[in-house]
C-alpha cells in the first residue's frame, strides 16, 4: 500500500506534498490517514496531522482577559476617544476639516497592531512618517469645496487603510497569507462592530429617554461626550476582540459571505433589467453614471468578501458559482461605466472627478479580468484556491497607490 500512496512517496518532498494539499485538499487528507497509520513516528507527517486535524485547547479559548494586551488596548481606546472628542471641537469651529476625524481612530489602531506584531523599525519610521504627513498635508489644504479637495478628503481613508494593513502584516507584508488575515479581519471588525454599535443605539436611546421624562434634554451633551467618545473607542475595543479570535464574528463571517453573495446575484439580475427596461442611460445621466459605480464597488466588496471567507481546504461549491457570477456582472458593470466615463470625458471635458472616477474604474477593470480568469482556472480544475486569493491580495498596493495620488497629487494639478 505504502508504495501507491503519493504522500509516502513524497516526504522528502515538501514543495510536492503542499502542491498536492493545495490541489486536492479532500484527496489529500484521506490519503494522508493511510499515511499516518503506516507511519506514526514520521516527524513530517506529525506535522502536517496538527496543520490537518489541530483543534484550541480549553486553556488557550479561554486565556485570560485582563493581561497586558488588554490594558494597553483600554489606553488605546481611552486615547482614541479623547482625541476623537478633541478633533470634533475643531471641527465643530470650522478650524479644520472633518476627514480630520479619521485621525481619531486609524493611527491608533496601527499602534496596536505594530504593538500585537512588532516589525523592523525601518517599517515602524515609514509609517509614523506616513500618518505625520497625512496630518500635516490634510490641514495645509484650504477649507473650500473644490471638487479636488473633496476628493482628496474621500480616497485618504482608502490610503490609511492600506497603512493600517502594513502595520497589521508587519515584516510580512508580501506574503498572500498575511493580507487575506487584514481583509478577513476586516469583514469580522465591521461585524463585531456592527453588533456592538446596536447595543450602544439602545443605551443611547434609553439614556436619553429617560433624562427627558425629567424634563432634561441631554441629546446634543450625551452625543458629543458620551456617543462620539464611545464610537471611537469602540473601534479599538472591536479590534482587540477580534485579535483574541473571538467566535462570534468569525463564526457568523462565512455564513454572511453566504447568504450575501447569492442575495446580491437576485438583486443585480433585477436592476440590471429594470435598467434596459426603463431606459436608463448612464452616458448621459451623471447621478444615474455615479450610482453604477456605487453598485460596481459594493459588488466587488462582497465578492471579496465571500472569497476571503472561503477557507482554502473547503471543496469546490455552489458558492463559488455564484462568486464567478457576481464578478462576471461586475465586469459588464464596470465596461458600461469606464464607456460612458470616456464618452463623458469627450463630450463635456475633462474635471477632477471624471478623471478621478476613471482611473478607479479602470484599476477596478484590470482587476476584475485578473479575479474571474483565476476563478475559470480555479472551476475547471487547473488551479486552486490560493490563485484566486492572489488576485485579490497581490492587487491591494495598486489601489492605496492610486489613493494616494489622488490625496496628494488631485488638489495640486486641479
Amino acid at each position: 500500500m505504502g508504495s501507491t500512496n503519493r504522500i509516502l512517496k513524497n516526504l522528502a518532498n515538501p514543495h510536492e506534498l503542499e502542491r498536492m494539499y493545495r490541489r486536492e485538499p479532500e484527496k489529500f487528507k484521506k490519503e494522508f490517514l493511510s499515511a499516518w497509520e503506516q507511519n506514526p513516528d514520521s516527524q513530517v507527517l506529525a506535522v502536517w496531522y496538527e496543520r490537518l486535524y489541530f483543534k484550541e485547547t480549553e486553556s488557550t479559548e479561554k486565556a485570560p482577559l485582563f493581561q497586558k494586551d488588554f490594558l494597553f488596548m483600554g489606553v488605546l481606546a481611552i486615547l482614541a476617544g479623547v482625541v476623537s472628542r478633541i478633533l470634533f471641537h475643531f471641527v465643530e469651529q470650522q478650524a479644520i476639516a472633518p476627514i480630520n476625524l479619521v485621525f481619531g481612530i486609524i493611527p491608533f489602531i496601527a499602534i496596536y497592531f505594530i504593538y500585537k506584531n512588532p516589525p523592523n523599525k525601518r517599517i515602524i519610521y515609514t509609517l509614523a512618517s506616513l500618518f505625520l504627513i497625512s496630518v500635516f498635508y490634510m490641514n495645509m489644504l484650504p477649507l473650500e469645496l473644490k471638487d479636488s479637495i473633496l476628493l482628496s478628503y474621500l480616497h485618504l481613508p482608502i490610503f490609511l487603510w492600506v497603512l493600517v494593513g502594513i502595520a497589521f502584516t508587519g515584516d510580512q507584508y508580501c506574503l498572500c497569507s498575511q493580507r487575506i488575515a487584514y481583509l478577513k479581519l476586516n469583514g469580522e471588525f465591521l461585524i463585531l462592530y456592527a453588533c456592538m454599535a446596536i447595543s450602544g443605539m439602545l443605551l443611547t436611546g434609553l439614556t436619553t429617554q429617560l433624562f427627558y421624562f425629567l424634563g432634561m434634554n441631554i441629546e446634543e451633551f450625551y452625543f458629543t461626550n458620551v456617543v462620539l467618545i464611545g464610537a471611537a473607542a469602540l473601534s479599538i475595543v472591536a479590534v482587540y476582540l477580534v485579535t483574541r479570535n473571538i467566535k462570534l464574528a468569525k463564526n457568523i463571517a462565512p455564513y454572511i459571505a453566504k447568504i450575501f453573495s447569492p442575495l446580491v446575484l437576485v438583486t443585480l439580475l433585477v436592476y440590471l433589467v429594470v435598467i434596459i427596461w426603463v431606459g436608463k442611460n448612464p452616458f448621459l445621466d451623471r447621478d444615474f453614471l455615479l450610482s453604477f459605480n456605487g453598485i460596481l464597488l459594493v459588488v466587488l466588496a462582497v465578492t471579496i468578501f465571500s472569497i476571503t471567507e472561503r477557507g482554502t481546504g473547503e471543496k469546490k461549491n455552489i458558492s463559488d458559482y455564484i462568486n464567478f457570477a457576481l464578478i462576471g456582472l461586475a465586469l459588464i458593470i464596470d465596461s458600461v461605466a469606464l464607456s460612458a466615463i470616456l464618452f463623458r470625458l469627450s463630450s463635456y471635458g475633462i474635471t477632477p472627478n471624471r478623471v478621478a472616477v476613471l482611473g478607479i474604474n479602470i484599476l477596478i477593470w484590470a482587476n476584475l479580468i485578473w479575479i474571474v480568469l483565476s476563478y475559470a482556472r480555479f472551476l475547471r480544475n487547473k488551479t486552486g484556491l490560493t490563485t484566486i486569493q492572489d488576485s485579490v491580495t497581490k492587487y491591494l498596493p495598486i489601489y492605496g497607490l492610486w489613493a494616494a495620488f489622488v490625496t496628494f497629487v488631485f488638489p495640486f494639478v486641479f
